[in-house]
């Protein structure tokens, strides 16, 4: 077994962004700058926008955080967004999700202009995505086609299981594994919590991703010697053990499945740091205009 390791990768694909990020402020004038919007307390978000903006800082872009509580309206969060939209000094928007329960997530996502929806979700990226045209890609399924490239693991004819169906994670990886190119060139199952042989579409997958948001779903018997295992899962637990108070676990059995892996991704230090190096990539990208002018 071999360990996807997201730091390292993460680590060292944003050293380069670091200097491109230095490249565009001596020719631009200014930096990347990336805004964030978080409405409520949720912990969870309080903790991945934390990383984002420090991340921000150490590859040299310019961030900023607009907090809400959980009381603004939809009309208020909007008008916010539609400011942002015009405010050609902000290159990346991003609203953490989730959102209250009063506020449509689905409305706030196709607000956001799409060249600034660095996130990857807006409905016309997600299209462009399909069509293997220039795009954002959502930033997990980015971040783990860019571990899968820096580790040069060759996916061209293998049979990818998804387990997941979402629309930031499980679809669009189905499409990008499914895409001609390495990695992708793949034969996909897209799986998720109703497919009734989950655990025999599972033992045939080469190349198994999990994103079904369950701890520990995916067990030792649900996987074949040497599968590449890429756990997406961040399931949060309380807990008296750690500094932080809570406890990461992923939506794999790591402890029993690593030893039938050829290669498997941790949980923490995996896929979670490679999403925010997705997220910095396509920030730069739209600083440098490269998708869209």
């Amino acid at each position: 077994m071999k360990l996807l390791d997201g730091k390292f990768v993460s680590e060292k694909i944003k050293q380069e962004i670091a200097v491109e990020a230095a490249d565009f402020l001596a020719e631009s004038g200014r930096k990347p700058h990336l805004v964030a919007i978080l409405v409520g307390n949720d912990g969870g978000s309080e903790t991945y926008v934390a990383s984002k903006m420090k991340n921000c800082e150490k590859v040299g872009f310019q961030s900023s955080l607009i907090r809400y509580d959980a009381t603004v309206t939809e009309e208020e969060l909007l008008q916010k967004v539609k400011e942002i939209n015009e405010d050609a000094g902000v290159d990346g928007l991003i609203v953490q999700l989730p959102l209250p329960k009063h506020i449509d997530p689905e409305k706030v996502t196709e607000a956001i202009d799409h060249r600034k929806d660095v996130d990857g979700f807006h409905p016309i990226n997600l299209g462009r995505m399909m069509r293997n045209l220039p795009c954002f890609i959502p930033a997990t399924p980015y971040g783990i086609m860019l571990m899968l490239q820096s580790y040069q693991i060759d996916t061209v004819g293998k049979h990818c299981v998804v387990v997941g169906r979402s629309n930031i994670v499980g679809s669009p990886m189905s499409i990008l594994m499914a895409r001609n190119a390495n990695p992708g060139n793949c034969t996909v199952s897209l799986t998720h919590s109703r497919t009734a042989n989950l655990k025999e579409m599972c033992l045939q997958g080469d190349i198994i991703i999990a994103a079904i948001g369950k701890k520990n779903f995916i067990t030792a018997d649900m996987v074949k010697p040497g599968a590449i295992v890429i756990d997406v899962g961040m399931n949060r637990e309380t807990s008296t053990t750690t500094k932080s108070g809570y406890k990461l676990y992923g939506d794999v059995d790591f402890e029993n499945v690593a030893p039938k892996a050829s290669w498997i991704t941790p949980v923490p230090g995996g896929v979670g740091l490679m999403t925010i190096v997705g997220l910095l990539k396509n920030t730069l990208a739209s600083a440098k205009k490269e998708i869209y002018r």
